[in-house]
């Protein structure tokens, strides 16, 4: 419980601090995308067997499609599906040592 209201906590100030102050300084046009960067990252160092990247992929859709003009479910749909996209891939196809069990 104590994770899930750190996690909630960490991806709302995120994208408060993404949506306010990174808006003001775009790079060559574009804004960065930090809860894009950030989920790819969790779901990419975190053990392939576990599931709190997929978890933490829904709660930055969540947010992400509260402060969008899009309909609520979208951003969801899209980030959970790269997140086991994601674990897929590393499940199958990747073999890190750290990873495996001795």
């Amino acid at each position: 419980m104590k994770n899930l209201i750190l996690l909630l906590l960490f991806f709302y100030l995120l994208f408060i601090f993404q949506t306010s102050f990174l808006a003001h300084f775009p790079l060559k046009g574009y804004i960065i995308n930090l809860l894009l960067i950030v989920t790819f990252l969790f779901n990419i160092l975190e053990a392939p067997e576990k599931n709190k990247g997929i978890f933490a992929a829904g709660i930055v859709g969540f947010f992400w499609d509260i402060f969008s003009e899009k309909f609520i479910g979208y951003h969801i749909l899209i980030l959970v599906i790269l997140a086991l996209l994601i674990k897929t891939i590393l499940v199958r196809y990747v073999r890190i040592k750290i990873f495996q069990r001795a």
